[in-house]
């Protein structure tokens, strides 16, 4: 899993309230076990019409958001079913962070195994990132993990709380398999005394 340290880049406005996860990827693109090309189908519903041509008015389709690293979202982002394809579609298109009030619990989880930043904020602070990312490219946040703010292209600085051990695991790459990993020199030990003490297992 790639570090989260610091990142500056476009953010994209997404004010809709409770975008669940049948919305961010639809149930149709969840037969795939690979955590890769599923960023075109980010958002599908809303991307495309029935004939499969892009919705000019949805935001990720506009010229200034497409290279969007920052979502900055309404409330309750992530609701609905568990699925962890949302988090990858959102990733596999380019999505590092997203910023709203709340998340759903499941969602939001999902994110930190998957490298994604879900930050937290009071609505005043939503609302000025909100008008900050309408701005379109020229206007670029950065979300700063180690010092734990987010600062709008205008300067406005936010601070946000995470938990430490989320923190560690986001600015070291480190998903459940690479903490699993970390231990690999205990497991060996402790494989090598059980095949001694039970050479029959």
């Amino acid at each position: 899993m790639d570090k989260f340290e610091k990142l500056t880049g476009i953010a994209a406005p997404m004010p809709l309230v409770n975008i669940d996860t049948d919305m961010i990827i639809p149930k149709q693109f969840l037969k795939t076990i690979k955590r890769s090309g599923l960023g075109v189908n980010l958002f599908d519903e809303m991307r495309y019409d029935d004939d499969g041509k892009e919705i000019p008015e949805f935001v990720l389709n506009k010229p200034q958001y497409r290279d969007a690293e920052i979502l900055v979202a309404g409330d309750n982002f992530g609701c609905g079913s568990s699925r962890e394809h949302a988090p990858w579609a959102l990733k596999d298109f380019g999505i590092r962070s997203v910023i709203s009030t709340s998340f759903a619990d499941i969602f939001y989880n999902n994110c930190f195994k998957n490298g994604i930043l879900p930050i937290t904020l009071p609505r005043g602070a939503v609302d000025v990132l909100m008008k900050d990312a309408e701005k379109g490219s020229n206007a670029r946040m950065t979300v700063d993990l180690e010092n734990q703010t987010v600062t709008s292209s205008d300067g406005d600085s936010f601070s946000f709380e995470l938990d430490s051990f989320r923190k560690h695991c986001l600015m070291n790459g480190l998903d459940d398999i690479g903490l699993t990993m970390e231990k690999a020199a205990s497991i060996d030990s402790f494989e090598s005394q059980a095949a001694q003490a039970r050479p029959w297992v």
